[in-house]
């Protein structure tokens, strides 16, 4: 049996199935269980403090928490260890990505029932949100009356890190499996003779829309579940949004609680290479 190339990672790796499928899940790993321990009183703090109410939507049952994470840009909390380990390594190692800065984390919480309908919500939107996950891309953002979309933030990529034990059907994270490649080429054609420095500017809104459609018709669904000590990765390109929560899903009374990072490590120029 021959050995994998390094331009061909082994099958099953982390690498090929971050490149192939668009996220890969870690292992549990005592490094990073450590900075779990240690940060979860300040996660938790962050959902209770009044400062954050605007952060409870649909209906009491999600809180957003978007940078709400108190860590520096190592990803320590005061007093804490900085973020290491599995994931920080391939992150390091494997993606070429090092010396960023880590962005305050999103501290994303889930409760039984999610989701329910917001009051400014439409119809739409909250099917939407009920029967597609709310899938989305990060960094297209929603501006003006007309909430048109433009390519605003580059994240390097998403990593979440599960905060408490949740049950099977709490409210997991949703990928779709090759999206990234689709989102490649789907902008590359969007901005052919556009330089890098003038693609905020560009209304994306009717190619977002193609493009989620496509996916939902030729992707595989996938939902992604871990525990404290575990970890996955989520290519920036790659659709993925959160799960219902399911009839008999149990979690504790912290309710399904993830810590998400969205550095942002380049810019227009390097948002559509593959890693």
């Amino acid at each position: 049996m021959g050995c994998a190339t390094p331009s061909e990672p082994a099958p099953g790796s982390p690498i090929r199935s971050f490149l192939e499928n668009g996220w890969c899940r870690f292992p549990f790993d005592p490094v990073l269980a450590e900075w779990v321990e240690q940060t979860l009183p300040a996660a938790r703090d962050t959902v209770t403090d009044p400062a954050n109410t605007q952060w409870l939507r649909c209906g009491g049952t999600w809180f957003a928490g978007v940078n709400v994470l108190p860590n520096d840009g190592a990803g320590a909390i005061e007093g804490g260890p900085p973020i290491a380990g599995t994931a920080a390594e391939f992150i390091r190692d494997e993606l070429a990505l090092h010396g960023f800065t880590w962005d305050r984390a999103q501290v994303s919480v889930c409760y039984p029932g999610y989701p329910k309908p917001m009051p400014e919500e439409t119809e739409a939107a909250f099917r939407y949100r009920r029967h597609r996950d709310a899938a989305h891309l990060d960094g297209l953002l929603r501006e003006g009356p007309e909430r048109r979309r433009f390519v605003r933030e580059h994240h390097g990529f998403i990593l979440g890190i599960p905060m408490v034990e949740a049950g099977e059907g709490a409210s997991p994270l949703v990928v779709w499996e090759g999206s990234h490649e689709t989102t490649r080429s789907t902008f590359r054609e969007v901005f052919e003779n556009v330089p890098p420095e003038s693609r905020a500017n560009l209304d994306v809104t009717e190619a977002y829309q193609a493009l989620r459609r496509r996916i939902f018709d030729h992707c595989a669904r996938v939902e992604v579940a871990a525990g404290p000590g575990e970890a996955y990765l989520v290519h920036r390109l790659a659709l993925h949004g959160v799960a219902p929560w399911q009839p008999g899903a149990t979690a504790t009374q912290d309710g399904r609680m993830i810590v998400y990072f969205r550095p942002e490590t380049g810019g227009p120029e390097t948002w559509l290479d593959p890693q």
